[in-house]
């Protein structure tokens, strides 16, 4: 897909995120979207597409690092809870509890047992959740094998995007299959008929953003909002000086452009 056909298709996207955000805060919902799968499938462009013309304060990301030795000794969902919406909130965790099940029990930082327990729980923490009022989404970016090695590749080369390579993303590389045997235990248990996986193919970036979106907005049933006509107030001169002349001594960046 091309630059111009993808931007003019997102650009319609974005008028209805512009809607169902109205709709969010109006209606008060609570909303909490998992993006988990593959690394290099590219959850960070999905979650930047999806956010970037919409408030902050209504579509809040979580991105949460490791745990600190305290949080390590707490129930293991304990500090995700803390950020779940309140009223009238989206909340995307960008990876989510879903590590216990992927880079946890892959890369040995819990064990076996303990991915098992968390298996047995989270259908019903999430089946919790849902009985509570938030509405869950689950998403799944599925990379090829290929394309992944080509990502890497380009992010070895590119220094600006060097920043985006970690030692466990290389070393995902080389666990290829065990992160698929650990995506299939976890959709076995996990992908319910109350919180299911949507499985997005990633191979092309730009149509997974849109394909995601799309998909996004279809699973909340909302009405388009009307916006109110703003009228934009005249200056008032009551206290008017010459404030760009007592801006002039002030320290200004150098203008190299």
């Amino acid at each position: 897909m091309k630059r111009q056909e993808y931007e003019a298709k997102l650009t319609k996207l974005h008028e209805e995120l512009a809607h169902l955000q109205a709709w969010v805060k109006d209606k008060k919902l609570r909303v909490v979207v998992v993006f988990e799968g593959r690394d290099a499938a590219g959850k960070g462009g999905v979650i930047k597409a999806l956010t970037e013309r919409v408030s902050p304060r209504v579509f809040r990301k979580v991105a949460l690092p490791a745990p600190t030795e305290r949080e390590k000794t707490q129930i293991y969902s304990q500090r995700y809870v803390a950020h779940l919406p309140a009223a009238g909130e989206v909340v995307i965790f960008d990876r989510s509890w879903y590590n216990r099940a992927g880079v946890e029990v892959v890369m040995g930082f819990c064990t076996p047992e303990e991915r098992d327990k968390f298996l047995e729980e989270v259908p019903l923490i999430e089946r919790m959740l849902i009985d509570d009022g938030i509405i869950l989404i689950k998403y799944w970016l599925e990379v090829s094998s290929e394309q992944q090695e080509k990502r890497f590749r380009e992010r070895i080369k590119d220094s600006r995007k060097q920043w985006k390579l970690s030692p466990m993303d290389l070393e995902s590389r080389r666990r290829w299959y065990a992160y698929s045997i650990a995506r299939d235990e976890m959709m076995n248990v996990t992908d319910t008929e109350h919180a299911p996986w949507h499985i997005v193919r990633a191979d092309d970036k730009r149509a997974a953003r849109l394909n995601c979106i799309s998909h996004f907005l279809s699973q909340i049933h909302y009405k388009k909002h009307k916006p109110e006509k703003v009228a934009l107030p005249e200056r008032d001169e009551t206290d008017a000086y010459d404030d760009a002349e007592a801006m002039k001594e002030r320290r200004y960046i150098p203008e190299i452009f």
